[in-house]
């Protein structure tokens, strides 16, 4: 930093810097911002809207103190209860071994596993990944965990934290299978939310300390740089325009969507939604000078390269992921925040800017070609409404094939919706549990935000809640989970959101608790 300071270069823009710095602030912008600030910060503490935001439902409070899910927690870390008898009967054995003390050691280690398999999921080219290395490798994740269990009593499945809803929904997914249109279409789908379901009981359970989420975190940003600088070297070497993504006549003169190693520009705009907000969390928590390089770095490729997927409701979503981080971290910037975006909007290529004013008009036909979809969606809800059509893609096209639902020109592959689609899939248990498990943890992260935590605990909580809140948005256009990798990635997320929520919960009692001792 010195360097930088010392330099004439630098010299110079931190002249500059301190100018446009000291003119802002005797400015008639900065007062208005000032006060359109201080006025929406006295409305909003105290606000029906705020108490609405940061309540938490009577159901998932009851839930961690409720005889169900004691009995569940029971149930579900009886093989680790069993392991760790078997531990204390022959301890001298297992800590006199070697191979005993690598295993514990490594289960101790699940996050940073979880991290690296992560890592793995994120950047491997699409043609190259199978969705049984998923599987395979939570299904290891969990092993290493109970080796891990064996040993400490500290290390069990986190049910408490997880929280009523996600476990109804997780119960509405096994449902759908045999009660699907076609049970035998709905199998393979079974095992990609298993994927997912291992995946947030593992990593929920498995942070215990802010340097493993903070870990988790990194791990998502690296990945996010890596597929991201890709996308901008695509575009650099010039991407074919695939005529099923964009409509060539409303879009002229748009280039090819980089789509990095996802193979579908909407799912790369997808992940960068979820990851962008975290790698702004570390930006901002980052105690080191080359940390918050990194992810300076990360954020900024991960923004290029959103830009150059093209796809207009991921933009949608990542506004309201910027406008949600905004509003938990400082809302007193929320004014400024609306003022710098409105003002940022001419400065955008023409190619963007152009892509933006698309979005209402009805003649693009990727637009248009939706309302099909949607139709025969809801005429599918309409039959079955209960049970839906069945746990994955597969059954509700071949529900809605044989039953003439269909009528547009494109074929039918998914609903375009994911409310939608998990309606079709799960059922009215699933669609409602879903909504009520994305309403509660929001809320819950919402109210963590203002508890005596770790910096970095907090910041990361902002950012997955606003990772969360954004796909949520986007996910009103499309059919996030059409590929297992990227519906993986959203519960990794949404896992990353449960820990810090976990975390900064038990700084805040650890903290009532000191006071209460004074």
């Amino acid at each position: 930093m010195e360097t930088i300071e010392n330099s004439f270069a630098g010299a110079v823009l931190l002249r500059l810097w301190f100018i446009l710095a000291g003119w802002y602030e005797t400015s008639g912008i900065a007062r208005l911002i000032r006060g359109v600030s201080a006025a929406w910060t006295r409305w909003s503490h105290g606000s029906a809207l705020m108490d609405l935001v940061v309540r938490e439902g009577a159901f998932p409070r009851a839930w961690r103190h409720s005889f169900f899910c004691g009995l569940l927690e029971t149930v579900v870390n009886l093989p680790a209860a069993i392991l760790h008898w078997i531990y204390r009967r022959f301890r001298p054995v297992f800590d006199n071994s070697v191979f005993a003390l690598l295993g514990f050691g490594m289960g101790e280690q699940t996050p940073a596993f979880v991290g690296w398999l992560m890592l793995a999921v994120m950047v491997i080219p699409y043609e190259h990944w199978d969705n049984r290395y998923s599987l395979m490798g939570y299904a290891l994740a969990v092993l290493l965990f109970l080796a891990g269990g064996m040993r400490s009593r500290a290390l069990r499945l986190d049910m408490k934290s997880i929280g009523p809803y996600v476990t109804i929904f997780a119960g509405a997914v096994f449902l759908a299978w045999p009660v699907s249109y076609s049970s035998a279409l709905s199998f393979r789908f079974l095992f990609f939310h298993i994927t997912c379901m291992l995946c947030v009981a593992v990593t929920v359970s498995a942070v215990e300390r802010v340097d493993q989420l903070v870990r988790l975190a990194g791990f998502a940003s690296l990945a996010m740089f890596a597929t991201s600088a890709y996308g901008v070297v695509q575009r650099i070497q010039g991407v074919e325009i695939n005529y099923s993504y964009v409509d060539p006549i409303v879009n002229e003169g748009m280039p090819g969507r980089v789509f990095s190693v996802f193979e579908n520009p909407n799912a790369f705009a997808e992940v960068l939604v979820m990851l962008i907000p975290l790698a702004a969390a570390l930006l901002l928590g980052s105690r080191s000078f080359w940390g918050k390089l990194g992810a300076l770095i990360a954020l900024c490729t991960g923004v290029v390269a959103l830009g150059m997927t093209y796809s207009r409701a991921s933009w949608i979503g990542a506004a309201v992921a910027a406008f949600a981080f905004v509003f938990l971290w400082k809302r007193k910037l929320i004014p400024g925040f609306i003022f710098l975006g409105i003002v940022a909007l001419p400065l955008l290529p023409s190619t963007i800017f152009n892509r933006i004013f698309t979005i209402f008009n009805m003649e693009d036909t990727s637009t248009s070609s939706r309302f099909p979809l949607y139709e025969a969606a809801l005429e599918m809800i309409r039959t079955r409404p209960v049970r839906g059509a069945g746990l994955g893609t597969d059954a509700v096209r071949t529900a809605i094939k044989d039953m003439n639902l269909y009528h547009g020109t494109a074929p039918f592959v998914h609903s375009h919706d994911l409310y939608l689609q998990i309606w079709l899939e799960t059922g009215l248990i699933g669609i409602l549990s879903y909504l009520a498990a994305m309403i509660s943890t929001l809320k819950m992260g919402a109210k963590a935000v203002k508890l005596h935590c770790p910096g970095e605990v907090r910041l990361i909580v902002i950012g997955a809640a606003s990772a969360v809140a954004g796909i949520l948005v986007d996910c009103l256009a499309d059919y996030l989970w059409n590929y297992p990798r990227v519906m993986l990635i959203f519960w990794f997320v949404f896992a990353i959101l449960l820990a810090g929520i976990k975390l900064a919960r038990r700084a805040g009692q650890q903290r009532a608790a000191e006071g209460v001792r004074l």
